[in-house]
């Protein structure tokens, strides 16, 4: 029996990160990643970026599964700080060019 949802569309579930204008990194799930951040800086998203506008994505993980998606979300959210730092640099690192 296939466990995915009537509404998995593959590649339209993505766990995002963003970092807040405090410092702090929120991890969320979403199916539309700008209108997501769009509510978090218009403060109709969630209570704990409200206070902590504006906030900037800075990490895009893209899933074919609701289930996959918010399994890295919580994984993400399982992080020390230093971890998540790591994993959003090596998301905005450049590639060495020789």
């Amino acid at each position: 029996m296939d466990s995915a949802s009537p509404n998995d569309v593959p590649g339209d579930h993505h766990t995002y990160v963003v970092e807040c204008s405090d410092g702090t990194y929120y991890t969320g799930y979403t199916t539309d990643v700008e209108r997501r951040v769009a509510e978090h800086n218009d403060g109709t998203a969630a209570k704990y970026t409200r206070g902590r506008r504006p906030v900037e994505l800075v990490h895009v993980e893209t899933y074919d599964s609701q289930s996959e998606a918010m399994q890295r979300e919580y994984a993400i959210k399982q992080l020390r700080r230093g971890q998540k730092e790591r994993l959003v640099r090596d998301e905005t690192e450049a590639p060495d060019v020789e």
